[in-house]
C-alpha cells in the first residue's frame, strides 16, 4: 500500500519537484522540469493557483489552502472543498459540455486540481471593467445555468442518483456556512470583518441595517437557500468566476457547490451585471461608457431569454425525473398541464433570483468579500455614489420582488436610479 504524504502547500519554488512525476501533468507539458516556468496567479479568496509551462504545453494547478487565504490562518477552512470542486466540475461538464476547463488529474489528499490552461482568457469581470462588449456571454451562461439546474435536479436525475449526490454534496458544510453567514446575514449588522466606503456611505449603511422589511427578507432568502435542496448550484457563479474571450465562456471555481434553490445560482450571476452597469461611471477616465452601460442591460436581458427558453426546452424533451412526470400530464393528453406547470416553476426562480441578485448586491458592498467593479475605482467619493446607487436598486430587488414582473422593469429600475445623484 502506497503511504499517502501529508498534506503540504505548494510554491512556486517546490512544484516542478513535488509535480515532476505526476504523469498527467506531463503529458500536457512534457517531462523536463528544468523548462517549466510556474508562476502563482490566484488571486481569490481562499486557494493557490498556479500556471505552469513547459515544453509542449501549459497547464493550471489549483490547491486549497487550511485557512480562508484572504484573512489568514486564522480562519481555518478544511481542505476538502477541492473535492467538491472536482465532483462538480466532472458533473457541469456532463450536463453542460465545453463550459468548465478539462480536469487532467486530482490528488484529495494534495488538494490539487490539475486542469487545462485557458488561453488567450480573461476573467469576465475584468473584461467589464475594460469596457469589452462580448459578444456570447449571455448565451453561453444561460445555456450553462438552464443544463446544470435542470439537469442536476430531481426534473432530470434518477431518484436514487439524485439523493446519493445530495448527501455527498451535504458534506460541504464550512463553504455553505460562508455563504449563509457572509452573504445572508453579515451585511446586516456591523459583524467584525465587514467593511465599506467610509464615511462616505455611513449614513445610507445605518438606515439599511435598520431596514426592518430588508432584515426579514435577507433571512427569508436564507431560509430557501437553506431548506431548499432542489439542485446541485455552482455555488459561486459571478463575474470573477467566468473566463471568456470573444468566442468561447468558461465557467471556473465551483468550490462552494452544494444542493440549492435553482434561483440563486441566476440570481447571483444577473446581480453581477447589474453591479458592473452601476459601476461604469467609476471607470469613463478615457471616454463615456453610455454604449456599455446598455450592452449590459442588454446582457441581462439575452442571458434570462436563453435561460427560459433552454430550460423549456429541457422541460419539454428532458423531463425524466420524479418531479411533474409526463405520466400526469403528456401520457394522459394534457400537454397543456405540463406547460402550466413549467410556468408556475419558472415564475417561482424568477421571484426568488430578483431576491437573491438584491442580497449578492449588499454584500459585495457591506461584507467582507468586495469586488473589482467597485475597489478599482480609485476616487472614493465616485466610488461611494456608484455603490449607493447600486445598494438602493438592491434594496428594492430583495423587498419587492413579489410585484415586478418582468427583466424590463427591473433594467428600467436600474436606469432610473442611474440617472439620479446618490448621497
Amino acid at each position: 500500500m502506497t503511504q499517502k504524504l501529508p498534506f503540504e502547500a505548494l510554491s512556486v519554488e517546490t512544484l516542478p519537484a513535488r509535480l515532476g512525476a505526476n504523469d498527467a501533468l506531463t503529458a500536457k507539458i512534457g517531462k523536463d522540469t528544468s523548462r517549466w516556468k510556474v508562476r502563482e496567479v490566484g488571486d481569490g479568496n481562499l486557494n493557490l493557483v498556479f500556471i505552469v509551462e513547459g515544453a509542449t504545453g501549459a497547464a493550471v494547478v489549483k490547491q486549497a489552502l487550511p485557512y480562508v487565504r484572504l484573512v489568514g490562518d486564522s480562519w481555518p477552512l478544511p481542505l476538502k472543498r477541492s473535492f467538491f470542486e472536482y465532483h462538480a466540475l466532472t458533473r457541469q461538464e456532463a450536463r453542460a459540455p465545453g463550459s468548465v476547463p478539462a480536469i487532467y488529474h486530482f490528488d484529495e489528499g494534495q488538494a490539487l486540481i490539475i486542469m487545462e490552461y485557458l488561453s488567450p482568457h480573461i476573467i469576465l469581470r475584468r473584461a467589464l471593467i475594460e469596457g469589452r462588449q462580448l459578444p456570447n456571454i449571455a448565451r453561453d451562461i444561460g445555456l450553462f445555468m438552464a443544463r446544470t439546474l435542470f439537469r442536476g435536479s430531481d426534473l432530470s436525475m434518477a431518484a436514487k442518483d439524485r439523493k446519493a449526490d445530495l448527501a455527498l454534496f451535504a458534506d460541504n458544510v464550512e463553504l455553505c456556512d460562508i455563504t449563509e453567514n457572509l452573504v445572508f446575514s453579515d451585511p446586516y449588522f456591523d459583524a467584525k470583518m465587514n467593511r465599506h466606503t467610509s464615511p462616505q456611505l455611513d449614513s445610507l449603511v445605518a438606515e439599511l441595517r435598520a431596514d426592518r422589511d430588508l432584515k426579514v427578507e435577507a433571512q427569508r432568502l436564507k431560509h430557501l437557500f437553506a431548506a431548499n435542496a432542489e439542485t446541485l448550484l455552482h455555488g459561486d457563479l459571478h463575474s470573477g468566476s467566468i473566463m471568456v474571450t470573444d468566442q468561447e465562456t468558461r465557467m471556473i471555481d465551483p468550490e462552494f457547490a452544494f444542493y440549492g434553490p435553482m434561483a440563486f445560482d441566476v440570481g447571483m450571476l444577473l446581480a453581477n451585471f447589474w453591479m458592473s452597469f452601476f459601476s461604469q461611471s467609476g471607470h469613463e477616465q478615457n471616454g463615456k461608457r453610455d454604449a456599455m452601460r446598455a450592452y449590459l442591460l442588454d446582457v441581462v436581458v439575452e442571458t434570462w431569454a436563453v435561460f427560459r427558453t433552454e430550460f423549456s426546452h429541457l422541460w419539454r424533451t428532458e423531463r425524466s425525473g420524479m418531479l411533474y412526470q409526463k405520466s400526469l400530464f403528456e401520457d394522459q393528453g394534457d400537454r397543456l398541464g405540463a406547460e402550466q406547470a413549467l410556468d408556475h416553476v419558472q415564475h417561482s426562480i424568477w421571484t426568488d433570483l430578483l431576491g437573491f441578485a438584491g442580497i449578492e448586491v449588499h454584500r459585495r458592498i457591506l461584507g467582507l468579500a468586495h469586488n473589482a467593479d467597485f475597489e478599482t475605482i480609485a476616487d472614493e467619493d465616485m466610488r461611494a455614489r456608484c455603490e449607493a446607487k447600486a445598494l438602493k436598486f438592491g434594496r428594492h430587488l430583495a423587498v419587492n420582488r413579489r410585484q415586478i414582473h418582468s427583466i424590463d422593469e427591473v433594467n428600467t429600475l436600474a436606469a432610473l436610479i442611474e440617472r439620479e445623484n446618490s448621497i
